[in-house]
């Protein structure tokens, strides 16, 4: 009877331990219903009348310095909110909005264009209206620091063995079942309550003492953090250092186009291609991420494209056929694609790894689409991680995983047939 009852035990703890790892349907609706915008942000549809036209601030933040950060959830925040006021010091002003009547701004950073009342914050939880004025909350203020190799980003086509000075902070404009990074991207800076202080200086002095040639920002959405961007880019070029973002790129044009004048490389996730999966796993719209990927091609910064492979959610053959043939046709065969291996996490750790077959059928389908120079991530070892010389065939950068093991590249050529390789090679 004790075994028995021990093994009824064991397996009560066991449906337990699966429950808190899965998420019903039901529950998908509910975050995603929830999740639209925080309390008290109101959409775009029916704009309330400007005060002044068609005016708008465009002005960089300032430096800002440390503050004491309140904690708890942003359901309690409303309430502690003119005590988590009192503790803070300055902070730059936002860029890309406009002042609306009521105290109340409408921003015009991305496509959601919140239009944010008085005391209370964007989508993505680090704009904050103050009496109708626009303020970053996470200006000079960091949540992950890092040195990472360039690979990671991942860039294959930048810099190859370099490292990047990576700089992440919370917030995200978009709800990802899937973000392997939920900890940042779905947390306001109140609930992650841990931060650096380091101002643009102090990251350009950060990378120059450490010969790092690249300052990147990944890990969150750097759109959620754009002042802070602009402003080390800025700094970067005039400092001689390169400036690479990883982003989902659903910036607004005008802003895009700004910082794509301090901006040396950008990978972009293009995380399915069908508006179905933009709108019920990302909370989010395709069509900006497509407009924004033909105007950084046409900018002539470097660009590499990263799509995620998830299980039963856009692996579909015909999707994949369908976005590869999208890329040769708007951005050309010479664009690095690099599909990447799902593994389970936060909102979707019910599923599977991704297979490898999987992710072999989607290179196959790019290649006979016509691209030239198609990658597979997050399987250590593969063959197809590696660059191959789309004219000869040889592989002219081995990788395993993000390490490069040899380079047979000449001044930007391959070095068996010297066909040109496209890419910052220097």
């Amino acid at each position: 009877m004790l075994i028995i009852a021990l093994l009824c035990v064991a397996a009560i703890q066991f449906l337990i331990a699966q429950r808190k790892n899965t998420i019903s349907e039901l529950e998908v609706r509910i975050l995603h219903e929830t999740a639209q915008a925080p309390a008290d942000v109101v959409t775009a549809a029916s704009p309330p009348k400007p005060q002044q036209p068609g005016s708008s601030s465009h002005k960089p933040p300032g430096e800002t310095t440390a503050s004491t950060v309140a904690t708890g959830h942003e359901a309690a925040q409303a309430a502690a909110q003119e005590v988590f006021q009192d503790t803070r010091t300055n902070k730059g002003e936002a860029m890309f909005y406009q002042k609306m009547d009521d105290s109340r701004v409408k921003c015009d950073l991305c496509f959601r264009k919140c239009l944010i009342p008085d005391g209370k914050r964007g989508f993505c939880r680090n704009r904050e209206n103050r009496a109708g004025t626009l303020f970053s909350v996470v200006y000079s203020k960091p949540s992950a620091v890092q040195v990472d190799p360039v690979e990671k980003e991942p860039q294959h086509h930048f810099l190859p063995g370099t490292q990047i000075l990576c700089l992440g902070t919370a917030g995200c404009n978009y709800r990802c079942l899937h973000c392997q990074n939920w900890h940042l991207s779905q947390r306001s800076i109140e609930e992650i309550n841990s931060y650096y202080d380091l101002t643009p200086e102090k990251v350009i002095a950060t990378a120059l003492e450490r010969n790092i040639p690249t300052i990147s920002f990944t890990y969150n959405d750097p759109i959620s953090f754009y002042e802070y961007v602009y402003d080390i880019a800025k700094l970067a070029q005039e400092n001689g250092l390169r400036i690479l973002w990883h982003s989902n790129g659903s910036l607004n044009p005008e802003p895009l186009k700004e910082l794509l004048k301090y901006t040396d490389a950008v990978t972009i996730d293009l995380k399915g291609f069908t508006d179905k999966f933009y709108r019920e796993v990302s909370s989010a719209e395709l069509a900006p991420v497509l407009d924004n990927l033909k105007t950084i091609k046409q900018s002539g910064v470097w660009l590499e494209i990263v799509n995620l492979v998830i299980p039963t959610y856009n692996d579909d053959p015909g999707d994949i056929r369908r976005m590869c043939a999208w890329i040769r046709d708007n951005l050309g065969p010479d664009v690095p694609v690099h599909f990447s291996r799902f593994g389970p996490t936060y909102r979707l750790a019910k599923l599977p790894p991704t297979p490898v077959a999987t992710l072999e059928t989607a290179y196959g389908i790019a290649r006979e689409e016509g691209l030239n120079y198609v990658s597979l991530g997050n399987v250590p070892g593969h063959i197809n991680n590696s660059t191959f010389c789309p004219t000869c065939g040889k592989r002219i950068i081995h990788r395993v995983h993000f390490n490069i093991l040899a380079n047979e590249l000449t001044e930007g050529h391959c070095r068996f047939c010297g066909h040109p390789i496209p890419g910052v090679w220097e």
